[in-house]
């Protein structure tokens, strides 16, 4: 009794010797939004991409040290981040939904 031999699995090489795309920012992450009075006095009162708001908003939790040492995960809100975020501590993943409503 031969068993059938499987055909050879392709290297990783092989797949991607195909030539990589060039991947290409979205429009909507680009366009600079006005932030409101609450977030400008965290992030600057400038118009700024959403990518640059979330970015400014990380140098000055970090700073702070607003993280949650226990669980990195979630930040804690201090008197400039609480009308923004609504509570006393948020989500690092929820963070992104809040700021929405504070930008146009």
């Amino acid at each position: 009794m031969a068993t059938a031999k499987k055909a050879p699995a392709k290297s990783a090489a092989a797949k991607t010797a195909a030539p990589a795309k060039k991947r290409t920012p979205n429009a909507a992450f680009m366009k600079a939004l006005t932030p409101s009075p609450a977030l400008a006095a965290v992030v600057g009162a400038s118009p700024l991409p959403r990518t640059e708001i979330i970015s400014k908003l990380w140098v000055y939790i970090k700073a702070q040290k607003l993280q949650d040492s226990a669980n990195k995960r979630m930040i804690n809100a201090d008197a400039k981040l609480k009308p923004i975020f609504g509570k006393d501590q948020v989500s690092m993943f929820e963070m992104a939904g809040l700021i929405g409503k504070h930008v146009q």
